[in-house]
C-alpha cells in the first residue's frame, strides 16, 4: 500500500498541477495521501518533515530567488537588457540573424537575467528581425530556448542560475564545478543546436515558406492566465505577474548596459575560487550557525553576493532611467516569493515521499540502474524534473533523497564530486521541458507561436542537445575525471 500510496500521491501532483492547480495546495495535499496509504502519522508529516524540508530549501536558496529576479527587472526596466540584445542583433546583421537571438539570450541569462524578463525583451526583438530576415515565426521559440535554457542554465561554469547552485550544499562544490566539462558540454548544446535550427532554416526558405502569423502575448496578458502562471512560477524562480510592474526606460549605452552583466561573472569567479577559501570560516561549525560547514554554504554565498553587487551597479549607472526605483525594486522582489515557496513544496513532497518505508523500493531500484552513480544521478534527475515541470525542483528532490549516497558513492571510486554537480544540474536541465512545462508555455505564447508548430524544434534544441551534451560529459567524466 505505501508504493501505491506514492504512487497515487504523484499522479495527484502532476494531473493537477497540470491543470492549473496550485502546487502550495497540492503539494501538502499529495504528501498527506502517501503518508495515509502508508499508515504514517499524518500531521506529524505535514508540520514536521513536509515544512522542515520545505523551510531549509527557502533558508538556503531565497536570496538567490530574490537576488536573481531583483537583479532581472532592474535590468529590464533600465533598458539595459534591450541595449545589449539589440547590440548583438545590430553587430552580426541580418544575414546572423538566428545567431543573433541565440547568443542575445546567452550573455543576457549567463549575466544572471530572470528567464522570463529575457523572454519579454527577446521576443519582440526576435519578431522584428526574423519578419525581415524572412525566417518562419516558427523558429523564433526554439531559438530564445537554445540561447536562454540549456547552456547557460547547467553548463557554462559559474553560471548563477539557480539549478548550478541546488548541488553545491550536497557536494561542497563551487559554481565553477567541472569547468572544462562544461564548456565541452555547451559547445555541444550550442552546435548541436544552432545546426537544426540552421538547418530548418535553409529547409524553410527552399519551400518558400513565410514568416507566418501570430500575436506576440503581452506581461499582463500573460499574468492574466492564472492557469500559466501557476505552471510559470514553478517552472522558473521568477513571477511573471511582475513583469508589467515598473516602468521601462530608455536604452543606455551598450557598455554601461553590459557592466552589471560581466560584474556577476566576475565577482562570482573572484569569490568562489580566491577571496572566500582564503578567509576562516570555521565559526560556522559551532551550533549557533547551525553546524554546517565552508564548503555547504561558499558557493551560494559567492552568488549572491555577485548578483547583489550587481544590482547596486545597476541602480548606480542607470538612477536617472529609473524614476520609480521603489515600484521596480518591490516588483522584483514580489516576482521571487512563488517561485521559492512553489520549489519548496515540491522539495517538501519529496521529503515525505522519502521518509515512506515503501521509498526504499524506489531507492533500491534507482541506485540499481547499471553504470555506476553518474548514469544512476542522471537518470534521477531527468525523470524528476520532468514529473514536476521544474529543473530546480526535480534536482532538489533527487539530491534530498538520495544525494547522500551518490557522494558516498563516488567517493569509494574516486569521482570528484564537481563531476556530480555537473551531471547532476545538465541532468535536470533536459525533460524539465516537456509539454506541460510552464516556461515553454509561457514562451510560446510570448511569441505567438503554437505547440503544433514549434514544439518539435524545442524538442531538438531543448532536450536531444542537452541530452547529447551529458551522454559526453558522463563518458568523457567516467574516463578523465572531472577537469
Amino acid at each position: 500500500m505505501g508504493l501505491l500510496g506514492i504512487l497515487v500521491g504523484l499522479g495527484l501532483l502532476v494531473g493537477l498541477a497540470y491543470r492549473g492547480w496550485s502546487i502550495l495546495l497540492l503539494a501538502p495535499a499529495a504528501s498527506l495521501v502517501a503518508a495515509l496509504f502508508a499508515g504514517e502519522p499524518l500531521l506529524a508529516h505535514w508540520t514536521q518533515t513536509f515544512m522542515g524540508a520545505a523551510a531549509r530549501f527557502v533558508g538556503q536558496y531565497f536570496p538567490l530567488f530574490l537576488l536573481g529576479a531583483l537583479f532581472g527587472k532592474l535590468m529590464e526596466d533600465s533598458g539595459s537588457v534591450t541595449a545589449v540584445a539589440n547590440a548583438i542583433t545590430a553587430g552580426l546583421g541580418p544575414s546572423r540573424t538566428m545567431l543573433a537571438v541565440i547568443l542575445a539570450g546567452a550573455l543576457v541569462t549567463y549575466g544572471g537575467v530572470s528567464l522570463f524578463v529575457a523572454f519579454f525583451v527577446l521576443a519582440p526583438m526576435a519578431q522584428t528581425i526574423f519578419q525581415a530576415s524572412g525566417i518562419p515565426r516558427r523558429l523564433m521559440p526554439a531559438a530564445i530556448v537554445l540561447g536562454t535554457s540549456t547552456f547557460t542554465m547547467s553548463a557554462m561554469p559559474g553560471t548563477p542560475s539557480i539549478q548550478n547552485a541546488i548541488p553545491m550544499p550536497f557536494f561542497g562544490t563551487t559554481p565553477f564545478a567541472a569547468p572544462g566539462l562544461g564548456l565541452i558540454a555547451s559547445a555541444v548544446m550550442l552546435v548541436f543546436g544552432l545546426w537544426w535550427l540552421m538547418r530548418e532554416e535553409s529547409v524553410a526558405r527552399r519551400a518558400g515558406e513565410a514568416f507566418g502569423a501570430g500575436t506576440l502575448a503581452s506581461a499582463r496578458e500573460l499574468a492574466a492566465d492564472d492557469t500559466l502562471r501557476e505552471r510559470a512560477i514553478v517552472a522558473r524562480e521568477f513571477d511573471p505577474a511582475e513583469i508589467g510592474h515598473g516602468r521601462p526606460a530608455s536604452e543606455p549605452h551598450v557598455l554601461i548596459a553590459a557592466l552589471p552583466l560581466a560584474l556577476v561573472i566576475l565577482v562570482n569567479l573572484t569569490l568562489s575560487l580566491i577571496v572566500l577559501p582564503r578567509m576562516d570560516f570555521s565559526y560556522l561549525g559551532d551550533a549557533g550557525w547551525g553546524g554546517t560547514s565552508f564548503a555547504a554554504v561558499a558557493g551560494v554565498w559567492s552568488v549572491a553576493v555577485a548578483l547583489a553587487s550587481a544590482c547596486a551597479a545597476v541602480v548606480a549607472l542607470n538612477r536617472t532611467r529609473l524614476p520609480s526605483l521603489r515600484e521596480t525594486m518591490d516588483a522584483g522582489a514580489n516576482a521571487s516569493v512563488l517561485p521559492v515557496l512553489s520549489v519548496a513544496s515540491l522539495v517538501g513532497f519529496g521529503a515525505v515521499v522519502a521518509a515512506m518505508p515503501a521509498f526504499a523500493v524506489v531507492r533500491d531500484a534507482v541506485l540499481g540502474i547499471g553504470g555506476g552513480p553518474l548514469v544512476s544521478l542522471a537518470a534521477s534527475t531527468n525523470v524528476l524534473s520532468a514529473l514536476t515541470g521544474s529543473a530546480s525542483g526535480g534536482l532538489t528532490i533527487a539530491l534530498d533523497t538520495l544525494g547522500p549516497t551518490y557522494l558516498e558513492r563516488a567517493t569509494a571510486i574516486g569521482l570528484s564530486p564537481d563531476l556530480l554537480h555537473r551531471v547532476a544540474v545538465i541532468g535536470a536541465g533536459t525533460l524539465d521541458s516537456l509539454p506541460h512545462n510552464g516556461a515553454v508555455i509561457s514562451l510560446l505564447s510570448v511569441c505567438g507561436a503554437t505547440h503544433r508548430d514549434s514544439y518539435r524544434d524545442i524538442v531538438v534544441v531543448g532536450i536531444a542537445g542537452p541530452i547529447a551534451a551529458l551522454l559526453v560529459v558522463i563518458l568523457l567524466g567516467s574516463m578523465f575525471g572531472s577537469f
